[in-house]
This record gives structure tokens, C-alpha cells and sequence, in this order.
């Protein structure tokens, strides 16, 4: 009897240090979450389409539903290629905010539009469109409205893709950002981050992106060729549990519309 009652006394005491636990255990901070949506076109009626509607409907809807510091850009290489994007830079504070968020949409409320809702099947208003959702890194949680003060005809913005061969060796990418101290690095070098990520859905995973911002092409360079050189960039990139954890890097240089926020 008196080793069923001790029993019994071990369980209760158990089972409230376990209550205890779950009670004081600190809550996890929602993480931020970006949304990059990437138009695909191909010719000026498509590129003026796109512009009149992201301008005119798509960012003061986003800034209705209190959702600022949209980033809306176009890639330089749009003058040459055939295939010409335009990026939708769009910060969420938590997936829940996602979620409802994605459940509207702006195109119904739209009435009138012939150029971008309501175009013709053989007249669309661009090729096609991506949407990349995006995880923010927990050192730099929110997106980081711009510093930079040239004209925005002269800004460039580096939006990077570092692609991983296995999810390990991409995790080990995203810890050598976090804990290794390569955002810091960033920072130190004054690469004016725009935001750190993972990518949670996308065409190229496991993937990590990025983007940084300079005040023009040739303080781009000149912030790399520094980072290149900096030797606590050197003692990083060779300790032996940071190595090939980068199978392929994407680097696109993009140029803020004149009615992006950033």
C-alpha cells in the first residue's frame, strides 16, 4: 500500500512539473514572411499593362490593407532579354497574415480594367506570373526600408539565389548567415539589406534569398570587391564545416519603379 501511494506521489509530481514547464516556457515569436511575385513579359504593352495595374490597383490595395514597404522593381537586364520581369516585393508579419491576406484578392473589386483584368485571351497583359513565399531569417526579421539616396533611375538592387545540393548542406548555408556571421558581415560592410531568407515555396529549392542595395553599379562593386578582401570574410568562407554548402548562385540586378516604397 505505502509503495501504491508512493507511486501515486511520483506521478502527481511529475505530471505538475510538466504543467509548469508548458506554462513558463517562453511562446514562439511568429517569424516574418515575404511573398515575391515575379510578372513575366514580353513587349511595351505588356510592361505598361503590368505598370498601370501593380501602380495604380495592386499597391494602394496592398497599403489598404496596411501592408507597406512594398518593393516593386524591374530587372536591368530587361532591356536586352526576351524574356523581361518585374518583381513584387511584399512583407507579411507572420504566415497567419499571409494566409488571410492571400484569401482576398484585388482583381474582383477591379471594374473598367481592359488592360490587365479584363484582357482579351489573345491579348494578356503579361507571359505568366511566379509567386515565391519567403521565410525571414530571425537576424533580420522585417524588411529594411531603403537608405540610399541617389536618384532611383541609379540605384541597383542585387536580389540573390544561393541554391544547396542537399536540404543539409542549405541548412548549413542558412546557419553560416545566422550563427556564422555573415549577415553581420553585411552589415559591418554597409550592404543596406533589404531582407534574409529562406524560400518556402519556389522553383529551385532548397534555396536561400536575398537582397542587398547600392546607391549605383559602381558602389555594387566596389562593396564586393571589399567583401571579398575583408579577412573575416576569408576566415569564414574557410573553416571546414562551411564548405560547399553552395551548389549554384542566381544573381539578378533590378531597379526600384518610381512607385515602390523601397
Amino acid at each position: 500500500m505505502k509503495k501504491l501511494l508512493s507511486c501515486i506521489i511520483l506521478l502527481f509530481a511529475l505530471q505538475l512539473a510538466c504543467v509548469e514547464n508548458a506554462v513558463s516556457a517562453p511562446t514562439a515569436k511568429n517569424a516574418a514572411y515575404f511573398v515575391l511575385k515575379v510578372y513575366h513579359f514580353k513587349d511595351a504593352r505588356q510592361e505598361a499593362s503590368i505598370d498601370s495595374f501593380i501602380q495604380y490597383k495592386y499597391v494602394p490595395f496592398l497599403h489598404s490593407s496596411k501592408l507597406n514597404n512594398v518593393g516593386v522593381f524591374k530587372a536591368i537586364a530587361n532591356d536586352t532579354a526576351a524574356d523581361k520581369k518585374i518583381y513584387v516585393l511584399i512583407p507579411f508579419k507572420s504566415l497567419k497574415a499571409w494566409e488571410s491576406f492571400s484569401s482576398n484578392s484585388v482583381e474582383p473589386t477591379i471594374t473598367g480594367d481592359a488592360g490587365y483584368v479584363n484582357a482579351a485571351y489573345n491579348k494578356p497583359a503579361y507571359t505568366r506570373f511566379e509567386t515565391i513565399l519567403l521565410k525571414a531569417f530571425p537576424t533580420m526579421e522585417a524588411i529594411a526600408p531603403s537608405k540610399l539616396s541617389s536618384p532611383k533611375s541609379e540605384r541597383v538592387y542585387e536580389l540573390r539565389s544561393y541554391e544547396g545540393a542537399t536540404e543539409k548542406l542549405f541548412r548549413n548555408k542558412v546557419k553560416m548567415f545566422n550563427e556564422g556571421g555573415e549577415i553581420a558581415l553585411f552589415s559591418r560592410l554597409g550592404f543596406n539589406a533589404v531582407f534574409y531568407s529562406e524560400v518556402v515555396f519556389g522553383a529551385k529549392m532548397p534555396n536561400l534569398m536575398y537582397m542587398t542595395s547600392f546607391e549605383n553599379q559602381k558602389s555594387r562593386d566596389e562593396h564586393w570587391k571589399a567583401f571579398s578582401a575583408d579577412p573575416e570574410w576569408k576566415v569564414l568562407a574557410a573553416k571546414p564545416e562551411y564548405q560547399r554548402n553552395v551548389s549554384h548562385i542566381d544573381i539578378t540586378f533590378l531597379r526600384p519603379t518610381e512607385y515602390s516604397d523601397l
